[in-house]
């Protein structure tokens, strides 16, 4: 296999990105020879013995794998498909180059530059002495390279949602013909589509309303304001389809080597799907399909018109009353901007508390919120039945012993969520699922086949469309390069967006003694935030967690108004290990929200309320 190296440094031309059109380029004895430099170049042509140039470079390979330019005598020749290929002594590079053939030897030929994704080779890919040596033999002969009918590709992506695009995009970054897939929603998926986008739109309409209609401020006559709903909905259409169209559609348009095709996808086999009827293979999948609403087995539930996060931000006109079956973030979201507008809401939760995943002090906290404003909270309640009544609906559940029933006008069913998995073909060609229809897959994203990837929603980790566009990018990675990147959630922040917010990065305090590691909380109340002071606005609190032993910030949770601005502090705080005595001693500017951070910090060896402002 040969490639482009400089006849003067025996430097590989592919492995510096550079192509024959930008090459120093030089006749010698009625041959183009192509050099990295014209310093090269130059060297070359006033040499006085070009011919020594020529014969060292007869004995360099580059490895087709990591591109490192190797002395012959110090790599390892195996034959492939009939022909010779050299490789460096790195093992990394001869189990990648043996997954995908096809992609590295395109890549080699076509002199594609390497984009700086680097094998997990320990350096060992530019270490002719390396100590691990994998012995050729072992690979003679279970290898092909096949050349691509129009039906073929290197990479098919069954789903339309953030991870699949962001998996398109690093697959066309490394000239990989790659097939989207998609059925179900329109293509951006849940995000853009029916989810963060369009609920983040009616929060802020929402909160407009609230605000203009109540003030703590002395003085000021809140005027409550008028609105069109239907309007706000037509908007909020106009909205998502503009950012649908340049986020999603017009990016995945400029990428080169990506196809698009709408339909169901079905495994044939382990290396090939059928969708409308047409057939095609690929070397490597990624799963991407997604989640959807879970529906709670409820006697006569399926016989109304419920409610989703994905029908209801389509309605024109708003609910007179909405009952909201569940308590997580969707539906905690919904209620409050649903309230605002002027819905009556009531929510039922199974469990004791709304936001049940979180410490009882963040859902109390909220609880009490919503309260106060009006939206009914009821908890503990086991779903008997739901039916129509005229022109409302009735749920009937019981709390104990006692049975209660709801009436509104629509319902809304958000009791978690499902992954996209069913009539798949998956179980057939055996990949192997969770409880609850989750693909099983390990810390590279493979799942039991292994040039099979799945990423997203359809899996069991935090469910963010940032998570899910990082698993796709990574999934791709480790396809290819055989790399061993793997997605680390430790710091991960995230925000619930209700007003007060809900933010947090890293564990809890139950997470931690569940972990056994050793801890500490410091909860500070906005009431001794000078910024929530002076806003007249100290709903909430900054909770701290610690590791005791080590002084490392491992967790933190926020419940704020605009808490969420908050989130990514703490969350680099946790990655890069800062001692909680670095945040109450750096600064903070004056009546901000963050010097929230450092006085709570510095409640792990102080009473804040004894300083005076600035203090630490």
């Amino acid at each position: 296999m040969k490639t482009l190296i400089c006849p003067t440094c025996s430097c590989s031309l592919v492995r510096l990105g550079i192509e024959p059109d930008k090459a120093a380029i030089y006749s010698h004895n009625g041959e183009k020879l192509y050099f990295c430099c014209q310093g090269c170049a130059d060297l070359f042509s006033t040499s006085t013995d070009p011919q020594k140039y020529l014969n060292e470079i007869e004995n360099f390979i580059v490895c087709p794998t990591c591109l490192a330019e190797k002395p012959q005598e110090l790599a390892v020749k195996l034959e492939i498909a009939g022909q010779e290929v050299h490789f460096c002594r790195c093992p990394h590079c001869h189990e990648a180059f043996k997954k995908n053939p096809d992609f590295y030897t395109r890549r080699l030929e076509s002199r594609v530059p390497n984009e700086g994704v680097v094998l997990d080779c320990e350096g060992s890919c530019t270490r002719p002495e390396t100590d691990t040596i994998l012995e050729p033999e072992s690979y003679i002969g279970e290898t092909s390279i096949l050349g691509k009918s129009k039906n073929d590709y290197d990479l098919i992506i069954i789903g339309g949602g953030s991870a699949a695009v962001s998996a398109s995009i690093k697959a066309d970054e490394l000239g990989l013909k790659t097939l989207i897939v998609n059925k179900g929603l329109p293509f951006g998926g849940t995000c853009v589509n029916v989810g963060c986008v369009p609920s983040k739109y009616l929060i802020r309409a929402a909160e407009s309303i609230h605000w203009g209609s109540n003030s703590p401020f002395e003085g000021i006559q809140p005027n409550k304001p008028t609105w069109d709903y239907k309007k706000i909905i037509q908007q909020k259409k106009k909205i998502v389809g503009d950012m649908q169209q340049k986020k999603y559609l017009n990016v995945v348009d400029r990428l080169e080597h990506v196809t698009i095709e709408e339909g169901f996808a079905e495994f044939v086999e382990a290396n090939s799907i059928q969708v409308n009827g047409n057939k095609y293979q690929a070397e490597n999948f990624i799963i991407a399909t997604g989640a959807t609403t879970r529906i709670p087995s409820v006697n006569g539930l399926n016989e109304v018109d419920y409610l989703n996060h994905t029908s209801i931000f389509d309605l024109e006109e708003l609910p007179e009353s909405l009952t909201i079956l569940g308590g997580g973030y969707i539906a905690s979201e919904i209620a409050q901007a649903y309230h605002r507008f002027g819905s009556k809401v009531s929510i039922i939760q199974r469990s004791n508390h709304i936001l049940s995943s979180l410490t009882p002090d963040i859902s109390e906290e909220l609880e009490k919120h919503f309260q106060n404003e009006g939206i009914e909270v009821h908890t503990g309640i086991n779903l008997e039945r739901v039916y129509r009544n005229g022109d409302s609906i009735t749920v009937e559940g019981k709390k104990g012993s006692e049975n209660i029933t709801f009436q509104s006008s629509h319902i809304l069913v958000a009791t978690g969520i499902k992954p996209n998995t069913q009539n798949m073909g998956l179980e057939k060609i055996g990949v192997e699922l969770e409880k609850g229809g989750y693909v099983n897959v390990n810390e590279l994203l493979e799942t039991s086949i292994s040039h099979i990837f799945a990423v997203g929603d359809c899996i069991h980790t935090p469910p963010y469309v940032y998570t899910a566009a990082l698993e796709g990018s990574v999934a791709v990675e480790n396809a290819f390069y055989g790399t061993t990147k793997k997605v680390d959630y430790t710091a991960l922040p995230w925000v619930i967006f209700t007003d007060p917010q809900i933010a947090g990065a890293g564990i809890d305090e139950k997470e931690a003694e569940t972990q056994n590691i050793p801890y500490e909380v410091s909860t500070l109340p906005l009431s001794e935030v000078p910024r929530s002071i002076a806003a007249l606005n100290t709903k909430g609190f900054i909770k701290l967690i610690r590791n005791s032993e080590t002084d490392k910030l491992i967790g933190a949770r926020i419940v704020a108004p605009e808490g969420g601005e908050l989130a990514m502090e703490l969350s680099l705080a946790i990655k890069y290990g800062i001692p909680v005595k670095e945040l109450s001693s750096s600064f903070h500017p004056f009546l901000t929200l963050s010097e929230g951070i450092k006085l709570a910090a510095i409640t792990f060896k102080k009473d804040v309320a004894a300083l005076s402002c600035c203090a630490s």
